[in-house]
């Protein structure tokens, strides 16, 4: 068992979880309520990281974010270090590829808000912020929470793109999905099998509890409807 790469996974799926949270809830919440021009192709964008082969994503990725682009050339020279083959250029790409996992369930979840509800906030002189908090999130976090959970287990998962952006540097950008390929291309079939094992089992665990909230929603969202 590569100790090292699952623990550096586990700090990349917490710290992107992390991340996504406040862009789940904001973004999330005004495309919910936005009714701009352009909704559906702004919608599509997002979601492009759920069509797109991983190494399509992670070949843009690099390219964006290499020593020849100005963000790339930018993080460098304030840094003092290259974007792409280390954990921060890594962390980044995990935040854009799982941003449709978050995003989708909140919005989701947000739109199933009665407008109602959301009248009698304005009418209790209630901001849109403290709507936010007052109103909103105790009636969208079982979505909130769901797509954050997708995007914790489709982190510890996730390997093209890792592979593109980070390579497999240990202890720096080598994940467990990247030391399970290595322990099958050194034919170490034990070691892969034993690291893939502990990998099923917790993307069953967080399925459970994406199902669970699922139903929980639902029983909510019917409550709402007497």
């Amino acid at each position: 068992m590569d100790w090292q790469a699952l623990k550096l996974s586990l700090l990349l799926a917490v710290a992107t979880t992390l991340l996504l949270l406040p862009v789940s809830i904001l973004a999330g919440r005004w495309l919910a309520e936005s009714r701009i021009r352009g909704k559906i192709l702004l919608e599509a964008a997002i979601a492009t990281p759920l069509v797109l082969p991983p190494t399509v994503i992670g070949y843009y990725l690099l390219v964006g974010m290499g020593a020849n682009s100005p963000f790339g050339s930018w993080f460098s020279a304030t840094f003092g270090q290259p974007l792409v083959f280390n954990f921060s250029g890594l962390l980044i790409a995990s935040v854009l590829v799982n941003l449709p996992f978050a995003l989708q369930p909140a919005q989701r979840a947000f739109e199933a808000i009665p407008q109602d509800v959301r009248d009698a906030a304005q009418c209790c002189g209630m901001s849109s912020w403290r709507s936010l908090w007052a109103v909103d999130l105790p009636l969208a976090w079982p979505g909130i929470l769901t797509g954050l959970t997708l995007s914790f287990a489709h982190t510890l998962g996730e390997f093209g793109v890792v592979l593109m952006v980070g390579g497999a540097i240990p202890g720096e950008t080598k994940t467990v999905s990247i030391a399970i390929y290595d322990q099958v291309q050194s034919l170490n079939f034990e070691g892969a099998g034993n690291m893939s094992l502990l990998l099923l089992l917790i993307s069953l665990g967080l399925l459970v509890i994406v199902n669970l909230l699922g139903r929980y929603a639902g029983r909510l969202q019917a409550y709402r409807n007497v």
